[in-house]
């Protein structure tokens, strides 16, 4: 697993446009929220997104992009979009490199059956491309606030 200060792994992913976005794409120019969520369209990840939506405007005041992954296709990616008014970008990590390179891809246990999946995380990368916030197995409700307050700290 990942932690604070170390670089944040670099990559290159597909948008719901199909764009493909690179980390470094923001070097030396923007923060990143990075966040990790298990599937478009549920009910954790719909609160999430749609509080990370709700702080949109004040996180890019801060000079800060909001991005959100799951192992879902640019397609569905595009529909969660739509259906919620959402306003972040979301990363298809079909292959699931980037969650493997960030540590959430992990076994998960619910009912008492144990079975692989994204642990819901979240990353805040620096300009200069440094975790300065690692944060594995995060509640959705509030969550968005919380990485706001950090950012503003």
């Amino acid at each position: 697993m990942l932690e604070k200060n170390q670089s944040a792994p670099a990559f290159s992913t597909p948008n719901q446009r199909d764009e493909m976005i690179h980390l470094s794409d923001y070097k030396g120019k923007k923060n990143v929220i990075l966040y990790f969520y298990p599937k478009d369209d549920t009910p954790g990840c719909t609160i999430e997104a749609n509080q990370f939506t709700e702080l949109a405007k004040e996180f890019a005041k801060l000079d800060t992009v909001i991005l959100g992954v799951s192992k879902d296709d640019c397609k569905s990616h595009q529909s969660f979009i739509e259906k919620f008014g959402l306003k972040v970008d979301l990363l298809a990590d079909t292959s699931g490199e980037l969650c493997e390179a960030y540590g959430v891809w992990q076994e998960k246990e619910k009912k008492g059956i144990k079975k692989m999946g994204i642990v819901r995380s979240t990353f805040v990368i620096d300009k200069e491309g440094i975790l300065t916030e690692v944060i594995y197995g995060v509640t959705a409700d509030g969550h968005a606030r919380d990485i706001l307050d950090k950012i503003k700290q």
